[in-house]
């Protein structure tokens, strides 16, 4: 357009360096936990020591006593509604009668330092009648006799699919595979600021994935009008799905109120795996039927997804493992069984992935015991039966984007294969390249490699029907003489590098190098989730739009032929605000799992390479491969890393992430004991970014950052088995299901 500079500088397609990129790698970027004012105060949470009891009374009167305490709070001095949720409004700020998981949240102290906090806490005394805690998944979905969790029964949601009658077929696998419960294991523990204001509100500064959502949650709690709680989001420390549902946001808004201080509350590590949501556990049964030459006749399946104690996102895990749940493959008949059930076990919620990864490692392991059982190789069956654009799937939604997962494959396939030394393994004389590393636990006696490969297929943004939007505020102004643009969203930054995808969108589109995106907060409109791979889709929409918005009112201003910073002279800032809506999608219907319940679909495929002491159980994965359609290729640098963290969130679940469970109680809620994978599990990486743009997508791009954690899983496992000749069919798989199944 006349007299505006159109040179895309560090736009869309380029490896732009993140703007908090440099502040975070040197320690100078403030987190939540950093957060600080002079006269704040502390706060901390006394939680449940019981998986399932109910309180007889709480005394407060010891720690109110002890010197430097503020305020000690319960479910009575709750100033509004007494219970909150993401979906269902099931969970007490506080426990009101009884506490149904390990941690529940009892009772709230503040005090003038965090140790005269806890002491407090400490020493509140509460008088539980411990009762049976309902801790098996299937017992709770399929007892009659089992107690249940809540008052309306132990099932959060059951969702069919049934497509076809024919299930019948020469060739029949099956297999039941287990999830264990993966924990998002973000470094940044839970942590935010409450600050009371002068109107009777309260200003919050949190670590979250949702700020809107967070709001309309708080406000009733708190028994305040919206417009009286306003958040802004502090520094993130990773997020991965567990920072959707609320922890202490509530109780340090509660103590803030009541003091008229400010309160921080930190979580430690231990707390932390208390207070948030974890994936699902699942357990699973599969019968795939084929044709000799290894086509698909029908796929049945059972899979139990385990709640935990309350509702939180499970109604949706459930939808997505189900309707994803036969992978991308086609298939004529379908019955499928989803279920979601409460137990007395950790909450379980929203993680990377949302229920697809636990259908996708069954499914995976079925495809592999299809090849064998037909004589094909696993590459083979699975482009046989490779769903492409124009495919049906299970619940009858047409994929109307590019699907080229059998390219994909051959592209995989044909990849070279990492050298191995004469005993299969990778050997030398470096421990490092050995399973078990430098603790020289082998010097390759047991050593044997494998290979193998996983396809994953997942929804992106929020599905069946979900009002899924986000709102965009740009303004162009001139700051110091030259053209400057300022984004403004509530979209939250968790460290996928959704600021630096705000700032190439504008300048693309507005052709003004000088871009800041400002903190995102509830003084504009929502943005919606972090999660479900959605925001470069939904929130660079609603920027795209803003900026064009913008970009028709310059073109106005300018069209006498004035230069740009002639055209803001005269007429000062321009800004406009947009929302972004992505088409429309469906309920699930409830008795056949029929309806176009999703956005977009995105695929991803790994292989696995592995070395495996099969007499020690140990593991050493050598190197991952994957290909990916992306749509369009938003900045090369920061998707690589996107891949490369799913891939290792993958890997953790296939080998050693798993949160133990034992009668409703955590047995490793630390970084001791519960393992992720460091830089010296993580193998080097191919990779090969395809870019088939979806044509309702903005830019025609792809969600991309939970793919590759679905299909990581299910390779990492194969290759395993290919080692060992096992079957293996749970994750994560631990030495001894190797050494003493061997």
């Amino acid at each position: 357009m006349s007299g505006i500079e159109t040179r895309r500088r560090r736009g869309v397609g380029e490896s732009v360096l993140r703007p908090d990129g440099t502040l975070k790698v040197t320690g100078e970027f403030a987190y939540s936990s950093d957060l600080y004012l002079a006269d704040m105060i502390w706060g901390v949470t006394l939680r449940s020591p019981h998986p399932s009891a109910w309180i007889r009374s709480i005394d407060v009167g010891p720690a109110l006593a002890m010197p430097g305490v503020y305020a000690v709070l319960t479910h009575e001095d709750v100033p509004g509604a007494k219970f909150y949720g993401l979906d269902r409004r099931d969970q007490p700020v506080l426990a009101v009668d009884q506490v149904r998981y390990q941690g529940e949240p009892v009772a709230l102290v503040a005090a003038d330092h965090p140790e005269r906090a806890r002491r407090a806490a400490e020493a509140i005394v509460v008088e539980y009648e411990v009762r049976e805690a309902v801790t098996d998944a299937r017992r709770a979905a399929f007892d009659a006799s089992c107690p249940t969790v809540h008052e309306s029964g132990n099932l959060v949601r059951h969702q069919p699919i049934r497509v076809g009658s024919a299930f019948e077929a020469p060739v029949v696998v099956t297999g039941e595979y287990e999830v264990g419960m993966q924990d998002q294991a973000f470094l940044g523990p839970e942590s935010g600021l409450a600050v009371p204001a002068e109107d009777g509100g309260v200003d919050l500064f949190i670590a979250t994935q949702w700020l809107h959502s967070d709001r309309e949650q708080i406000a009733p709690c708190l028994g305040l009008p919206e417009e009286k709680v306003r958040l802004s989001l502090a520094g993130v420390g990773g997020a991965f799905g567990a920072r959707e549902d609320l922890s202490m946001q509530v109780h340090a808004c509660m103590l803030a109120l009541r003091t008229g201080r400010p309160v921080k509350i930190v979580y430690n590590r231990e707390e932390s795996f208390y207070g948030h949501v974890h994936r699902h556990p699942a357990r699973m049964r599969y019968e795939h039927g084929a044709t000799r030459d290894g086509g698909l006749l029908y796929v049945r399946a059972e899979i139990l997804l385990d709640g935990g104690a309350y509702c939180s996102t499970s109604p949706a895990v459930v939808g997505n493992a189900a309707s994803l749940g036969v992978g991308p493959y086609e298939v004529d008949n379908v019955w499928i069984d989803a279920y979601g059930v409460f137990t007395n076990n950790p909450p379980c919620g929203a993680m990377r992935g949302f229920g697809a990864v636990q259908a996708c490692y069954a499914y995976e392991s079925q495809m592999d015991r299809l090849a064998e059982a037909c004589g094909i190789s696993p590459v083979e069956v699975r482009i046989r039966n490779a769903v492409s654009q124009g495919s049906v799937l299970a619940t009858g939604q047409v994929i109307d984007s590019p699907a080229p997962l059998a390219e994909m494959l051959r592209e995989l396939a044909a990849m070279p294969l990492p050298v191995s030394d004469a005993s299969g393994g990778s050997g030398g004389s470096d421990l490092l390249n050995m399973p078990g590393g430098v603790s020289q636990t082998t010097h390759g006696e047991g050593v044997r490699r494998g290979v193998g490969y996983g396809v994953g297929i997942k929804n992106i943004c929020f599905s069946e029907g979900f009002d899924d939007h986000s709102t965009a505020r740009v303004r162009v102004e001139l700051i110091g003489g030259e053209p400057h643009v300022l984004v403004h969203t509530a979209a939250a930054e968790v460290g996928q590098g959704l600021l630096m995808v705000q700032e190439q969108i504008a300048r693309t589109e507005l052709g003004i190098d000088a871009v800041t995106v400002a903190r995102a907060d509830t003084s504009v409109g929502s943005a919606g989730s972090s999660s479900a791979s959605r925001q470069s889709y939904v929130t660079g929409g609603a920027v795209r739009a803003a900026c064009e918005a913008v970009r028709e009112r310059l073109a106005k201003l300018t069209g006498d032929g004035s230069s740009l910073v002639e055209a803001l002279e005269r007429a000062g800032a321009v800004e406009e605000t947009r929302e972004y809506r992505h088409r429309p999608t469906f309920p699930l219907d409830p008795f056949t799992g029929q309806g176009d319940s999703h956005t977009q679909l995105a695929l991803c495929v790994h292989r696995a390479v592995v070395d495996v002491d099969v007499e020690l159980g140990l593991v050493k994965v050598v190197e991952l491969a994957a290909v990916q359609d992306v749509g369009k290729i938003m900045n090369p640098l920061a998707l690589e890393g996107q891949i490369h963290g799913g891939s290792a969130q993958g890997l953790g679940l296939a080998l050693m992430e798993e949160i133990q469970v034992r009668d409703g109680l955590v047995l490793n809620p630390s970084f001791t004991d519960y393992l992720i994978p460091t830089i010296l599990d993580m193998p080097p990486m191919r990779l090969s970014i395809m870019e088939c743009p979806d044509p309702n997508a903005p830019y025609g791009l792809r969600g991309a950052g939970e793919p590759p954690t679905l299909s990581s899983t299910p390779a990492v496992a194969a290759a395993v088995r290919a080692a060992t000749g096992l079957r293996l069919p749970r994750v994560p798989i631990r030495p001894h299901d190797i050494a003493l199944e061997g």
